[in-house]
C-alpha cells in the first residue's frame, strides 16, 4: 500500500465529525516554510500610485522604449 493509499484509508475511516480538523492539518502542510515566501503572502498591497512623480519616470520609459528581440540584437551587433 502506497503512503497516499494510506491516506485515503484513513480519511475513510474518519467518523464525519473529524474531517474539519483533518482538512484543517492536510491545508497547513501546503503552507511554505520558507520565511521569504511567508514574508512574501503577508505583505500588504503596494497601494501606492504608480506615477512619473512616484517611480522616477519608469513608466513613461517604459512606454516609451522600443523593445529588441536576442534575434534582433544579435543581427545588429554582427553588422
Amino acid at each position: 500500500m502506497t503512503t497516499r493509499e494510506l491516506l485515503h484509508a484513513i480519511v475513510e475511516k474518519l467518523p464525519e465529525s473529524e474531517l474539519f480538523t483533518a482538512a484543517r492539518i492536510l491545508t497547513a502542510l501546503e503552507q511554505p516554510t520558507d520565511p521569504v515566501a511567508i514574508a512574501l503572502a503577508n505583505a500588504p498591497l503596494d497601494d501606492e500610485p504608480d506615477d512619473d512623480d512616484f517611480d522616477g519616470g519608469l513608466t513613461k520609459a517604459l512606454a516609451e522604449t522600443e523593445f529588441v528581440s536576442h534575434d534582433e540584437v544579435v543581427r545588429r551587433l554582427a553588422k
